[in-house]
């Protein structure tokens, strides 16, 4: 398989992640999002909405949009199982999942940010309040969320695909410098992901592409 990524990109590290927990192996090749790669003819050949991840399975076919890709994997590669098995367990993660993926993460991905810097003339330090703003109301409904379960992980002892969700979003406070103190529960997850080889693998600075 073939994982077209941006090693900054959300979206594409839940699915390196995910990759990386089934043992499934994959090659990466990079779209620059910032050099607008992901719009190039050759790419929207591949990929008609323009966005990355995209996933190319070993016939030439493709799957994009993260959430697709996560499902997919599931369900093709259900050995290593990141979801629980009881259907309101998958509810459960299900839910946490798609408060970042439709609460959080949209309002602050990148073409998002430069429409409210560069069309709306949104000053800098206006545009990282956004960023704070949407990140943190988000985490205050995890970690109640957290609060209420039990488990080391988002959901029981061991990671789930709320955590492919979860650890990257983090990795964007942390790059946005947002204050992490009122989320201890979300910290300590985070922690333990980090110890985990397949998260190690995922995170950004270990991708082909990393740019300081």
């Amino acid at each position: 398989m073939k994982l077209y990524s941006y090693f900054r990109s959300s979206a594409a590290y839940r699915v390196r992640i995910a990759l990386n927990l089934k043992g499934i192996p994959y090659t990466v090749e990079a779209v620059d999002l910032l050099k607008a790669e992901q719009q190039t003819d050759a790419y929207r050949s591949r990929n008609p909405q323009g966005f990355v991840p995209a996933l190319e399975l070993d016939g030439g076919t493709i799957i994009n949009q993260s959430t697709a890709i996560l499902e997919w994997l599931e369900e093709a590669f259900p050995e290593q199982a990141l979801l629980p098995a009881s259907p309101l367990a998958r509810a459960q993660v299900r839910s946490l999942c798609q408060h970042i993926a439709c609460d959080i993460h949209p309002l602050n991905n990148l073409s998002v940010m430069n429409y409210l810097k560069t069309d709306m003339g949104v000053a800098r330090d206006l545009a990282r309040q956004w960023y704070s703003h949407w990140i943190q109301r988000g985490f205050f409904n995890i970690e109640a969320t957290l609060r209420a379960g039990a488990g080391s992980f988002c959901h029981g002892e061991r990671p789930t695909l709320a955590e492919c969700y979860l650890i990257p979003q983090v990795f964007n406070a942390r790059r946005f410098k947002v204050d992490m103190t009122p989320f201890p529960l979300i910290t300590a997850i985070d922690h333990k992901c980090s110890e985990i080889e397949a998260f190690q693998f995922a995170h950004p600075h270990r991708q082909p592409d990393f740019k300081a």
